[in-house]
């Protein structure tokens, strides 16, 4: 019997650490591993996220949570369907990118934070933040939403406030925004920053290094994009999410989390 219950034990805890959510891990340092939701359309149509999805992606024990990036075609009906199959099965944060405030405007953006939450979503990302001022409106669109937002000095909050710096300006701002309250994640989107930087790689990896200063700083997580050749860097430099993409994303996840001692 005390075997059986060690065995028992044994197998929660395995359980419980697949289905960690990132609020469990951050506040001890450690780095939450994620995957882009995958689209399920075909080849060459629009995106397509269902719960049959969804629950496939939840099965996945490697994965702290799920990023939705509806960035380049909002859509508040995926969030219900991905959520409903995430949430029905696991325990994993889900995460949904949306349009900027630049192609949409202030007041669509608030709209779809707010909706987004509504819909049963943990965190809303809000790309491309151009400067400090856009920083602060973007922030109080969460506010607005009335929803409890996790930091460090908010420590009971519930939900994710993301912002991702892509534009010279705002990464020159980068310690006046860190400083900014009510913000649980912020990213260097280093893909969009290369571009902004005329196609200097290492120009943008220089800024996405000088967030993640920031963000060790005022001890808030930084997210970035890896894979299985740089994980393990990236673990070590101190980034607590990482984020990985395509039919190599287990592979990396698995490096990662060898790294990270998970």
């Amino acid at each position: 019997m005390k075997r059986l219950a060690i065995a028992l034990g044994f197998l929660f805890a395995i359980a419980s650490a697949a289905n960690a959510q990132v609020l469990d891990l951050w506040p001890q340092g450690k780095v939450a591993f994620g995957v882009y939701a995958p689209s399920e359309a075909e080849r060459g149509q629009p995106p397509k996220y269902t719960p049959d999805g969804a629950a496939k992606v939840a099965a996945n024990p490697l994965y702290d949570y799920v990023f939705l990036n509806l960035e380049g075609a909002y859509d508040a009906a995926a969030v219900k369907a991905y959520g409903a199959g995430l949430k029905k099965s696991s325990n994993k944060t889900l995460i949904v990118r949306i349009p900027p405030i630049s192609n949409d405007g202030a007041e669509a953006t608030k709209a779809r934070v707010k909706e987004i939450f509504d819909a049963g979503a943990d965190g809303v990302t809000i790309p491309h933040i151009r400067d400090l001022e856009e920083a602060k409106l973007a922030l109080s669109f969460f506010t607005a939403a009335k929803v409890n937002v996790w930091s460090p000095k908010s420590p009971k909050g519930t939900k994710l406030a993301m912002l991702m710096l892509e534009d010279p300006k705002a990464i020159a701002q980068r310690k006046e925004i860190a400083d900014l309250p009510g913000i649980s994640i912020l990213a260097c989107g280093i893909g969009s920053l290369t571009q902004a930087l005329g196609g200097d790689r290492a120009g943008a990896e220089a800024g996405t290094q000088q967030v993640l200063v920031e963000t060790n700083r005022v001890k808030i997580a930084n997210m970035l994009t890896a894979n299985a050749k740089d994980v393990e860097q990236r673990v070590k430099e101190g980034f607590l999410a990482l984020l990985m993409n395509g039919p190599q994303a287990d592979e990396a996840i698995k490096i990662g989390r060898a790294a990270a001692g998970r």
